[in-house]
């Protein structure tokens, strides 16, 4: 049996294999010249998602590495650096869809608005007012909004998610189609915004 598998390796037209090869060679190619040569992500996809350490992004929503661009902050907010990412990637990367991914027990819902201020004022000695939140763009301020509103904590998360999902929707440097999801960190799935499915089957119905 051994030689006949000789033989019909013998007897194979020649070439073939450098085919397996040059493919391999290309993919590789491609990827690291993907945004030389224009190439999107594998799905035309960003995430958008809470940084919190327990949210397996690419598992939750079934990716693999090349498929996505993954933008993570605190609370997976929609800030002006998202949509400065948003609007490159859906402009000139062929991004076609974002999908925003927050969570139950986020850290933006931990503490009251003036507990939060409180200690960012305490990091700089008691007042906020010549500290630059953008440093590469100091000349850029608030205004007359608050630190608070800077940091945007959370008092719903689906009413965040949704708000976040509008942002983004509304947004005329943004051209992509936009869901959002929240991920229970109790359950270890996604859910919609607003379908708080515990909730209903715990409670009697009428």
């Amino acid at each position: 049996m051994s030689n006949d598998r000789h033989h019909g390796d013998a007897d194979r037209e020649p070439g073939h294999h450098h085919a397996y090869v040059d493919a391999g060679v290309d993919a590789r190619e491609d990827w690291a010249r993907r945004r030389r040569e224009g190439i999107p992500t594998d799905k035309q996809l960003l995430v958008v998602a809470c940084m919190d350490e327990r949210i397996p992004v690419e598992e939750a929503l079934g990716l693999d590495l090349g498929d996505a661009q993954i933008y993570r902050n605190a609370g997976g907010k929609v800030t002006d650096d998202v949509i400065r990412s948003a609007a490159l990637t859906t402009q000139f990367f062929d991004t076609t869809e974002i999908i925003v991914v927050n969570h139950t027990d986020c850290g933006m819902m931990s503490a009251p608005d003036d507990a939060v201020v409180e200690g960012l004022e305490a990091a700089t000695g008691g007042s906020l007012d010549d500290v630059a939140l953008d440093p590469s763009l100091p000349e850029l301020s608030i205004g007359d909004a608050s630190v608070a509103d800077w940091v945007r904590m959370t008092d719903d998360i689906d009413e965040a998610c949704a708000a976040q999902v509008r942002y983004l929707d509304e947004h005329p440097l943004v051209d992509a189609t936009v869901h959002g999801y929240i991920y229970e960190v109790e359950s270890g799935h996604l859910r919609y915004p607003g379908g708080r499915i515990a909730e209903d089957i715990s409670t009697r119905v009428d």
